[in-house]
């Protein structure tokens, strides 16, 4: 993509607006602790300190709106007590250039470093320079400055305390998270019946799990619906595709098929209510046409093998979907849901607990994150380079330059910045464009009525209610009511709003550009390193396929952790590579050594890649099953062969996968040697033909994937 073009993609993304659904009680909220803030301010210390103490209120109220499964009180006591920290910090340099340059430079590239812990805490950290660019500018005195950076950290501690005074809809995340992968898994079930080789992103799933991660306390307060069900969930995804799947053994047009529809459909209707009832806490509705379709006799008489074991399982995984989600109903709604399935139950493995670290042992997590990006070619260390760069630069200039308020300027480039090259420019142009609209609208309204400290306080207000409602809408949107906000503000705390409407946006566009030229003099970018996230994604599939073929060759209880750990390692995999292909689509960067032509051949086989393995993963024997022989030598081969693979990839040559066809090869002359030799009629151990089928298909989708390298 030429730079003109990307220019053009990145501005139209910037101001593009969506309809999203807005939440009015929260906003209210936010906004009343915000008001609540500036009043105890006025009230106390006078217009200067409620000002500042408003800047920790507003921010506190964002931090709790940005996508984390962390409880929103502890987000904005975070936010409000490092906004209030770096305050104090920022005054006392703020009479030494050298010492305050250096202080900024430090703070600011931490701030990029925080992005290694996710995107909520690089959201806070950003923001919190950047206002505190702001804030610096009232204080008088060392006194003062701390009596500010309490006041902030008091609005902080406001807003923490409204979310627990007044919760909506408390544990909505994780409702919506898991209801979200439910739903998908019944939309994947409905696509299943007309393509039954349908592929399915994982992308829900991998929320839900997020969104399951709980301290211990916060697992003694989960209600009851939300305990288990994801595990019970992600575990019905490989029988679906078992079932479906014509390489398991039923044909694709017949009464076998018509009965496979039946239960696909089935199964769709009751995960979409379970889905229903765990988003809203409601009981379980269960359609009577899909408890009937379960329950019919006619599955034991059209189904045989695989297809029979999968659809036995899929009605007790489905019982124990409606049971969690029934959460804490009466017996009789209960003992309802269970009508949904068959009476066979089958062994299943424990609930897993997945533990999320308190806020105190947050610390070191986000330390060791950080020390992870320390290296070379890290687009999180780039970014914290150019933040830090950027910040201050933009400072220097503002300073330089006979306008005054020059924080302007480095507080846009730090608000715009992203690690990635789309982001950082189109918010780059939404901000300026958001600014000259909502500092122009304040303006204007200030020039006119005269308003008096009351009336702009109730303004500044205003501008944050409409901002905590609309910010989901665009980001230029959310800047048109942060420009008009920190106008009025300002304004109740002092500032000459007449002669600085040129001035203020002048240095926003000029923050923008600093933002926008330093991505393209110390760049990230994505394209050139797709051939490392494809290897990525190779070996992960080779080692999660290599981990299923394991349990065949011992199949036990404890090696099953080992399949978990593999299958999340793909769906991690798989992800960065699509976020990567999603990035590099936007970049002024032509292909190097890997195609359009060549990613799409690629991605198709390495999807289909695991699907087989999650196949064979559908039918893992129980604990003390009889071991398949040889299973152990292919799994060993398969992982070689795929880590060899992923090398090759990187280094821009063609895997060869000889070794995974000579160990099929091998295998097979030995299960027809022991054939022979066994008694008449000794059956070959189960999973043997499963085991024969699959990893034949897995050498085919390799070697589609190598040819598909070279299109």
């Amino acid at each position: 993509m030429s730079w003109l073009r990307a220019l053009k993609e990145t501005a139209r993304s910037g101001l593009k607006i969506e309809r999203r659904r807005l939440e009015p009680l929260i906003a209210v909220r936010g906004a009343a602790g915000l008001a609540l803030v500036i009043g105890v301010g006025l009230a106390l210390f006078g217009p200067v300190v409620a000002a500042s103490s408003a800047f920790g209120a507003f921010q506190a109220a964002i931090a709790t709106f940005q996508r984390s499964w962390r409880p929103r009180p502890v987000l904005a006591l975070v936010s409000g007590v490092s906004l209030g920290i770096s305050t104090f910090l920022g005054y006392v340099t703020g009479a030494h250039l050298l010492l305050f340059l250096l202080l900024l430079v430090t703070w600011t590239f931490l701030a990029g470093l925080a992005w290694a812990a996710g995107p909520t805490g690089g959201i806070i950290a950003a923001s919190n320079v950047a206002i505190m660019l702001v804030t610096i500018t009232l204080p008088t005195s060392v006194a003062q400055a701390a009596l500010h950076g309490a006041m902030i950290m008091f609005g902080g501690v406001v807003q923490a305390a409204l979310i627990v005074l007044f919760p909506i809809r408390r544990w909505g995340a994780q409702r919506d998270a898991l209801a979200d992968a439910l739903a998908a898994e019944a939309d994947y079930a409905r696509r299943l019946r007309h393509d039954p080789v349908a592929h399915f992103d994982p992308v829900p799933l991998m929320l839900a799990r997020r969104a399951a991660a709980v301290t211990a306390r916060e697992a003694r307060r989960r209600p009851a619906e939300l305990h288990g069900s994801r595990g019970v969930a992600e575990r019905i995804r490989p029988v679906l595709a078992s079932l479906a799947d014509p390489a398991m053994g039923v044909p694709a047009e017949g009464p076998e098929r018509d009965r496979v529809r039946e239960l696909l459909a089935a199964a769709g209707s009751l995960l979409d209510a379970a889905a229903r009832a765990i988003r809203k806490g409601d009981p379980v509705k269960l359609p009577a046409a899909a408890v009937a379709a379960l329950k019919t006799p006619d599955t034991g008489a059209l189904l045989t093998g695989p297809p029979l074991r999968a659809a036995d399982r899929l009605a007790a995984l489905l019982s124990d979907v409606i049971e969690a989600a029934e959460g804490d109903g009466t017996k009789e709604e209960r003992a309802g849901a269970e009508e949904a399935a068959d009476a066979i139950k089958d062994t299943r493995p424990p609930v897993e607990h997945h533990r999320r670290p308190g806020l105190l042992r947050l610390a070191p997590v986000i330390l060791r994150a950080m020390r992870r990006e320390a290296h070379h070619g890290s687009p999180i260390l780039r970014h914290a380079i150019r933040l830090a760069a950027v910040a201050t630069v933009g400072y220097l200039l503002g300073r330089l330059l006979p306008l005054g308020h020059g924080y302007w300027a480095p507080m846009a480039a730090v608000m715009v910045m992203r690690p990635e090259f789309s982001q950082t420019y189109s918010r780059a142009v939404a901000r300026f464009g958001g600014t000259l609209v909502g500092v122009f609208l304040a303006s204007a309204i200030v020039e006119a009525g005269h308003p008096g400290t009351g009336p702009l306080a109730a303004l500044a207000v205003v501008c944050a209610l409409l901002m905590y409602l609309l910010m989901r809408t665009g980001y230029a949107v959310a800047q048109a009511c942060v420009g008009a906000y920190v106008v009025f503000l300002l304004g109740m705390a002092g500032d000459d709003l007449g002669q600085t409407v040129f001035e203020r946006v002048l240095l926003t566009l000029g923050g923008g550009l600093l933002a926008m030229i330093s991505y393209a003099v110390y760049p990230a970018w994505e394209t050139p390193r797709l051939r490392t996230r494809l290897g990525d994604w190779l070996r992960a599939d080779g080692r999660y396929a290599a981990a299923v073929v394991d349990q065949y060759a011992d199949p036990a209880e404890r090696g099953q952790g080992d399949v978990r750990q593999a299958l999340l390692a793909t769906r991690e995999a798989r992800v960065a590579w699509q976020e990567a292909v999603a990035t590099a689509r936007h970049e002024p960067v032509r292909h190097r050594g890997l195609s359009h032509a060549a990613a799409d051949a690629t991605q198709h086989t390495l999807a289909q890649l695991g699907r087989i393995a999650m196949l064979l993963e559908a039918h893992i024997p129980r604990s003390g099953a009889t071991p398949v022989p040889g299973a152990a030598a292919l799994a060993d081969a398969l992982r070689r062969a795929t880590d060899r693979g992923a090398k090759a990839v990187r280094e821009r040559r063609v895997p060869d996968w000889t070794p995974v066809r000579e160990a099929l090869e091998r295998w097979e002359a030995e299960c027809r040697a022991r054939e022979e030799a066994a008694e008449a009629g000794a059956p070959p151990p189960a999973g043997t033909g499963l085991v024969r089928n699959n990893i034949a298909l897995l050498l085919d989708a390799l070697e589609d994937f190598s040819r598909g390298l070279t299109s």
